[in-house]
């Protein structure tokens, strides 16, 4: 698909959008996605984007946003609002031959929300002048040159910051091109990677990274790999770069901020910012540091991590604020838990889950609930005994069949509560 052709295929579909203010983008095929954004971008209207496809979702959202419709390219999606379709591939010789558009830093182009893993999910809102600027310096950062084109495969949903950022803008601004058909499952994934050009890069989560791994097939050349959504220990990085000769980095960012830093694993703690993005030290009201991110055309935002500023482009990650878990006077984080959990030969998904009144009652526990259909709850524990601080073993270990996470890896707030519910831990 042509930049042409692209461009030609969404002012089609912008001219027959209604007047509307709003809309939810609900396609799943990735260019669908990228056409109903775009036409949406050039009539002015702001594209909501949300992971959470549920009825009470888009309830909630119209309720928010009057006037609000629907872009999907499935039939059969369910919604009481109006709903217009989005075709796939079609393109309209007459309305070729157009020149890009300008839009303008100052135009709202996207609200976006939280994924809800800590809670209810959260809008943030997006300039089109700070998507744009982040995408261009992502594309430096990644050494994307008009020399070498290169080719994405994402296996992120387009409705998520991350998989937005990299498999949908970036082909706007940078010389690049998105894979578009199926990518999550590793037998899917190494036929999209087969069937694009080098130079590839594979954009995907730390969970799929581990299960391209377990699949135990090899991958066609890989420039790199780039991971986000949760921490990528140095180990599993290690092994993806010996197994794939390539090399990996991730992503720091969040839906509040976007994209602002990245590493690669192996080569140490320290994130480095993007061009032009700056991280400055300020006092909150509660006499605590606050990191505030700033970038072209977005205000200065705290950042919902802890981190260690080690200058205005430099920065360890020291873990979420939520993710800090205190108990007899000691410390640790729910992904270091995790990490030591997933370790363990046969488990292969797991996660550390702390009642919601921790730092209350003197004698709450944590609780872990485990995929591992060969081990006992007890081979579990034993596994766990000796690597982790014995304040910090589990009361319970919970055996299940699938952990609920969602298209990212995530685990929203409803789903950990469901699971919590199930076993009676509050």
């Amino acid at each position: 698909m042509t930049a042409a052709l692209f461009l030609a295929q969404a002012r089609h579909l912008a001219a027959g959008l209604p007047e509307a203010s709003h809309v939810v983008n609900l396609c799943q095929d990735r260019f669908c996605f990228a056409v109903a954004f775009a036409a949406a971008l050039l009539r002015g209207q702001v594209s909501l984007l949300s992971s959470d496809r549920s009825a009470e979702q888009l309830r909630g959202m119209a309720e928010a946003y009057p006037g609000l419709y629907v872009l999907a390219d499935e039939p059969g999606v369910e919604t009481n609002l109006p709903l217009y379709p989005v075709a796939a591939r079609v393109s309209d010789p007459a309305w070729s031959g157009l020149d890009s558009p300008s839009i303008r830093a100052t135009q709202l182009a996207a609200v976006v929300f939280t994924s809800g893993s800590t809670g209810e999910p959260v809008a943030h809102r997006k300039l089109w002048g700070a998507l744009a600027a982040r995408s261009r310096d992502a594309g430096r950062r990644f050494r994307m040159r008009a020399g070498q084109p290169t080719s994405i495969v994402g296996t992120i949903p387009a409705q998520h910051m991350y998989g937005f950022e990299t498999t949908v803008l970036l082909p706007l601004h940078a010389p690049v091109s998105s894979w578009c058909g199926p990518a999550f499952f590793p037998r899917d994934v190494y036929a999209a990677l087969e069937a694009v050009p080098d130079r590839r890069i594979l954009v995907t989560t730390p969970l799929q990274i581990r299960a391209l791994l377990q699949a135990e097939t090899g991958l066609p050349g890989l420039d790199r790999v780039i991971s986000a959504t949760a921490p990528l220990h140095a180990e599993l990085a290690a092994e993806a770069e010996r197994r794939w000769r390539t090399e990996v980095h991730e992503i720091f960012g969040a839906t509040e901020v976007g994209s602002i830093a990245s590493r690669r694993t192996v080569a140490g703690e320290v994130w480095t910012t993007f061009p032009r993005v700056r991280l400055h030290a300020s006092r909150a009201s509660t006499g605590e540091e606050d990191i505030l991110v700033a970038g072209p055309f977005a205000e200065p935002y705290p950042l919902s991590d802890l981190v260690e500023r080690l200058d205005g482009t430099r920065f360890r990650l020291l873990g979420r604020r939520t993710d800090v878990v205190k108990l007899g006077g000691r410390r640790t984080t729910l992904a270091a838990l995790n990490h030591v959990l997933t370790s363990i030969e046969g488990v292969s998904d797991g996660l550390f889950v702390a009642p919601d009144d921790l730092d209350e009652r003197p004698t709450a526990r944590l609780l872990a609930f485990v995929v591992a259909p060969e081990l006992s709850a007890e081979a579990v524990m034993a596994g766990l005994r000796g690597r982790v601080d014995p304040v910090f073993l589990p009361r319970r270990v919970v055996r299940v069949d699938a952990l609920p996470r969602n298209p990212t890896g995530k685990l929203p707030e409803q789903a950990l509560a469901s699971l919590r519910a199930r076993v009676g831990e509050g």
